[in-house]
């Protein structure tokens, strides 16, 4: 396997990512497919958010659109109005760690950073509205570039790839280009292959089996495995009733070089990733 990238920097951050990171789910949202609603009340997800911190996650994602299959975009002053509030509500609580907003716009950005925010984990990978990757590069934000096959609207309706691994790997070649050719340091850069952004079963699997493929690259691997729907595939159980088969796919995930782990399970995650980093830090030693 290709070195694991040791650090992901930005606004004068740095997180080792050389060891497991966790980055928080907080979902603003009616429709997310996970716990939409549940914590769409900002002094609710706001709770949430300080939950999640409590429990050891590492970075806090805050999202006001659903990219769920099937799911249609929000008015652009919804999602401002959903977010914004959240964000300035978790730092007026004392929380420093990291905060991402999880969106594809420019004015949303925009108006998270100003709140606070540090990361712009972006399904677009920059492409829906250029501009984000200057405000990137001006702030010296982190950025998180995702592959995704089609739009959120019909991405599951037959996904195909001749090559999956490959296709991604082509895919972000061209959006690192892109970013670096704007300003963005390489640092600052973060890959996610799009866990079930486009992905049938078995490409899922393919990604899990060679994400360490992308290390190549020079930049740390995200996964976004969550409660995702292949897990109710393999086990044949609902959105509720996935931790371990979460549990399962992010260790799979670790072992094949994912560092970055998208989860809402903080707690849980976090130890087993722990134990399993530990485990393989000594199979490593011996080797």
């Amino acid at each position: 396997m290709h070195p694991i990238p040791s650090k992901w920097s930005f606004c004068n951050r740095i997180i080792d990512t050389s060891i497991p990171v966790i980055m928080g789910i907080v979902n603003v949202t009616p429709d997310s497919f996970s716990d939409g609603g549940k914590f769409f009340d900002p002094d609710s997800a706001i709770a949430h958010a300080v939950e999640l911190a409590e429990e050891g996650a590492d970075i806090l994602d805050i999202g006001g659109e659903s990219t769920r299959p099937g799911s249609d975009p929000v008015l652009l002053d919804e999602e401002i109005r959903r977010v914004v509030p959240v964000i300035e509500g978790i730092i007026a609580k004392g929380i420093t760690i990291p905060i991402s907003i999880d969106t594809r716009r420019l004015n949303v950005a925009e108006k998270a950073v100003e709140a606070g925010a540090m990361i712009v984990n972006d399904v677009a990978a920059l492409s829906d509205e250029l501009e984000i990757a200057d405000l990137v590069a001006e702030k010296n934000l982190g950025v998180v570039l995702m592959h995704m096959q089609g739009r959120p609207k019909i991405m599951q309706e037959k996904p195909h790839y001749d090559d999956v691994i490959g296709e991604i790997g082509d895919f972000f070649r061209e959006r690192l280009d892109f970013a670096i050719g704007k300003g963005i340091p390489d640092e600052n850069i973060v890959l996610d292959p799009g866990i079930g952004f486009g992905k049938l079963l078995e490409h899922n699997l393919e990604i899990l089996a060679n994400c360490g493929e992308w290390l190549k690259m020079g930049h740390p691997i995200l996964v976004g495995l969550s409660r995702k729907r292949f897990i109710g595939e393999i086990l044949g159980n609902d959105v509720s009733d996935r931790l371990y088969g979460t549990i399962g796919a992010c260790v799979s995930a670790l072992y094949s070089g994912a560092r970055i782990f998208r989860v809402h399970d903080v707690k849980a995650v976090r130890e087993a990733l722990k134990v399993a980093f530990t485990i393989l830090g000594n199979i490593e030693h011996e080797r």
